[in-house]
């Protein structure tokens, strides 16, 4: 195995990138040291891609990861993150970082103050270029829980106001916000996507 690979996680978000790096590390516990146990070097770059309107969240992820491929020139990784409100029929859904932006925490919980049900999902999808003009392979995650008044560290998005369902493993009824990131990390919607994802990337190694 050789360091000399690099695949490119295209973020601008460093707690994305820290994330990322921790789970899909701990996905390959024999590789080419204790220091980097990866078989290739992660790189991240911030790169400002268009994302078309879509009906199905992976169309989205595909067509944005053949576009980083295009301007990084090699192996890309990008990841779309939605949080799907089951009242509000799926939304905001891929959407959710600008509703999050205008409308904060809160009027994410108000946007459900008519409805009885809470429930939703939080769905991650990583896709996967090998380089410009390659087949794209997205790889989903999803946990299900609820919204709820925010809880817990405020600076990563809206995991203040997911709580996951005990039946995730989330046994204490915490938020995402107000988990020890281990224990975080070990049942969320990106967990489950980076574990389909380094499974397949085993297969290329």
């Amino acid at each position: 195995m050789s360091s000399s690979r690099t695949i490119t996680f295209v973020t601008g978000n460093a707690n994305k990138l820290r994330e990322f790096t921790a789970i899909i590390s701990s996905l390959f516990p024999h590789g080419q040291s204790e220091a980097n146990p990866l078989p290739f070097t992660i790189s991240s770059a911030k790169l400002d891609l268009v994302e078309i309107q879509e009906k199905t969240p992976e169309a989205i992820a595909a067509d944005k990861c053949k576009r980083a491929a295009e301007l990084v020139g090699g192996e890309v990784v990008t990841e779309d993150t939605c949080l799907c409100f089951d009242s509000l029929g799926g939304l905001p859904g891929p959407y959710i970082k600008w509703f999050l932006e205008t409308l904060g925490h809160q009027g994410l919980n108000n946007l459900l103050a008519a409805y009885e049900d809470k429930s939703a999902s939080a769905l991650c999808i990583f896709a996967y270029s090998a380089g410009p003009g390659k087949e794209v392979r997205t790889f989903t995650g999803r946990t299900k829980g609820r919204i709820v008044p925010a809880r817990g560290d405020n600076k990563f998005g809206w995991d203040p106001i997911f709580e996951p369902l005990s039946s995730e493993g989330n046994t204490n009824g915490h938020t995402y916000a107000e988990m020890d990131r281990t224990v975080k990390n070990g049942l969320s919607h990106r967990y489950k996507a980076v574990k389909e994802l380094a499974d397949f990337l085993k297969t290329t190694i």
